[in-house]
């Protein structure tokens, strides 16, 4: 008997074509877009016209839509606006109120597309999620586990942004690209006529479309009558932020040297990031550029430095989750990826007695950023990862 399958539709060309690849395959398929934010709401304009986004928007759903009635297969939208809000938008913004720099693609994949969605979708009968990411998942049968594996088109590799995925998600997950390069996704779009076969990718978070992250957060926490409050844990890895609750605005404070110097003045924490080049506001005086090497929330001063400061050999984990084995109980060797466009470094994972981890890298990473993610590999497969709670 064909099982039915749940296909998670964006309106991009990626989950358009699983849709219609698995169409071809004669699949039992349904369509399932997320409703996710308001997107009149914050991110607008002057004359309060919501601002250009190609992901998540309305215009995107309508493409879904489209591409659903072009294949004949049933389609939903679900509204997760209040469930989105709670365990990624939020999260977002107190993380980056107490000097994090957070992943919420990272979020949105395990609280929501393989959470949320998963549960939904057996209401219809449906056994399988598929998605358009570039990742496979495979059984191991002398494990006894799911595994987690690279995409094959290395350009292209989601796998870091699914490193949260539990036994049970992976289970019911289906990666149909996996084993495909985006000009072969492409190619079934085109081949099926899809409207969304030369849609352009979409790069920036889908609730903050211009990439204006401080404003975003500035107008959310007024929002919300100057502080924000109430966050949930994740089924997953638990507390969403572990770090000193904030829950208002970071106050102007002191830009310093590593060594204590004041070099002026800033307007937020919360507009900074570790490893930022331009905008900071103050030069050291001698031409040579500087870089953000610290946020430090509590005191409110954003630490500067040179490039060579910027590399550490170490960093604290927190919220690990592990895929393709148990948690380690000794040193355990592997390549870790500390960015999404970061190159994979050998390094050593010492676990803790509290259930975090001490990843120790054969030489110094570029900017080592809390609120980011850690992942580790072996070879193609995920290992499991958590999130950087300080570089250390």
């Amino acid at each position: 008997m064909t099982e039915r399958i749940a296909v998670a539709m964006s309106g991009g060309v990626d989950s358009s074509a699983v849709a219609a690849l698995l169409a071809e395959q004669g699949q039992d398929i349904v369509g399932f877009s997320m409703q996710l934010w308001n997107q009149r709401r914050i991110n607008v304009d002057a004359h309060g016209n919501p601002l250009p986004s190609r992901c998540c928007s309305l215009d995107d759903l309508y493409d879904a839509r489209a591409v659903a009635n072009l294949l004949g297969i049933p389609f939903y939208v679900l509204n997760f606006e209040d469930d989105f809000e709670a365990r990624v938008v939020r999260p977002f913004v107190v993380s980056y109120l107490n000097g994090s720099t957070p992943s919420p693609c990272v979020a949105c994949n395990s609280r929501m597309k393989f959470d949320t969605l998963v549960a939904l979708a057996r209401d219809v009968g449906a056994t399988k999620v598929a998605t358009g990411h570039y990742a496979r998942a495979q059984f191991n049968d002398a494990t006894g586990r799911w595994e987690l594996l690279k995409g094959r088109d290395q350009r292209k590799d989601q796998s870091y942004f699914l490193f949260e995925l539990t036994q049970e998600q992976l289970a019911c997950a289906l990666f149909p690209l996996g084993e495909l390069s985006k000009a072969e996704t492409r190619a079934i779009a085109r081949r099926n006529g899809l409207p969304t076969a030369e849609k352009a990718e979409s790069q920036e978070i889908c609730f903050i479309p211009d990439g204006d992250y401080a404003r975003f957060i500035e107008r959310y926490v007024a929002e919300a009558g100057g502080e924000v409050d109430g966050l949930p844990q994740s089924p997953v890895t638990g507390p969403l932020v572990q770090l000193g609750l904030r829950r208002n605005l970071p106050q102007p404070g002191e830009i310093v040297t590593t060594d204590g110097r004041v070099l002026g003045q800033h307007a937020g924490a919360h507009r900074y990031t570790i490893g930022q080049r331009r905008g900071i506001g103050v030069n050291a005086g001698d031409g040579r550029p500087l870089y953000v090497i610290g946020i430090d929330a509590a005191r409110a001063r954003v630490i500067v430095g040179f490039e060579e400061e910027l590399p550490g050999k170490s960093l604290t984990a927190t919220r690990l989750n592990w895929i393709a084995r148990e948690a380690p109980t000794a040193p355990l060797r592997c390549a870790a990826r500390i960015r999404y466009r970061h190159e994979e470094a050998p390094a050593t994972v010492y676990p803790l007695p509290d259930g975090n981890a001490r990843v120790v890298f054969d030489a110094p990473q570029k900017a080592i950023t809390p609120g980011q993610a850690v992942v580790f590999y072996d070879g193609e497969r995920v290992l499991g990862g958590g999130w950087i709670l300080a570089q250390s």
